[in-house]
């Protein structure tokens, strides 16, 4: 494969698709997985329509020989990889007193654990050579907790520290480790689909309000581009009007 190699953990339909997207026009081969990999068929197909090169593989973040799998795979088969981004959700609602230990621990798996086994095994691979980036996607949750929120805020802010860790010991190691705070809410179907259920009109926001999945990929094409003696490890990205 020609050019360098990026792997999206969660390249679901909007960030994750925005980002394989935005990688491949700046001439990444990209590799992409979710559970169920069929799903990637359309984005590897438009991606290569437009001359880029992806490649969809079923991954479950979750679970530890899974993630060993596909990591050995594409160092095995396309080549070296210099830049994973972590971009797993689990941004799910639940009353404290709703809150099972299944909901729980399966949340904190999502925003937590998959990250710290996809960190490991790029670290794996890019400590012997002595470069790379790997990146996490954060949320408003991973700063302060919030109402219905227990879960996805435990995990999303133990998904922080890890990067925060693994930044202070990689860095040293030429290895790039990021953190990308979203404090909005993103333009999704699921977002939308929230809003009407709390009984407001998403198509009256004004311009901009929420967040579009392309400014994501953007941010995180300049964190690929920064030079080592300015590196940032954590970006906090948020709309005009957002309060915090």
């Amino acid at each position: 494969m020609s050019g360098p190699i990026v792997l999206i953990i969660g390249a679901g339909d909007y960030i994750g698709a925005a980002i394989a997207k935005r990688f491949a026009h700046g001439g990444f081969t990209v590799c992409m997985g979710r559970r169920n990999g069929d799903k990637l068929a359309p984005l590897v197909a438009e991606i290569e329509a437009e001359g880029g090169t992806a490649i969809g593989y079923t991954l479950d973040a979750r679970d530890e020989d899974s993630v060993m799998t596909v990591f050995k795979q594409i160092e095995d088969e396309v080549g070296p990889i210099e830049t994973v981004i972590y971009n797993v959700g689990g941004n799910v609602r639940f009353p404290i007193l709703d809150t099972t230990a299944r909901v729980f621990r399966k949340v904190w798996e999502m925003a937590c654990f998959a990250g710290f086994l996809s960190g490991r095994e790029a670290a794996r691979y890019m400590v012997p050579r002595e470069r790379g980036n790997i990146f996490f996607t954060g949320a408003s949750a991973s700063m302060r907790g919030n109402s219905g929120y227990a879960a996805f805020s435990a995990g999303k802010s133990g998904l922080r520290a890890l990067a925060q860790s693994m930044a202070k010991e990689l860095g040293p190691k030429n290895i790039h480790v990021a953190h990308l705070v979203i404090d909005a809410g993103v333009d999704t179907a699921f977002v939308r689909d929230r809003m009407a259920q709390a009984g407001h009109d998403p198509d009256t926001l004004p311009k901009d309000t929420l967040m579009n999945p392309t400014s994501v990929a953007e941010a995180y094409w300049t964190l690929q581009h920064q030079t080592r003696d300015a590196w940032t490890f954590e970006l906090d990205l948020r709309p005009y009007g957002e309060r915090w």
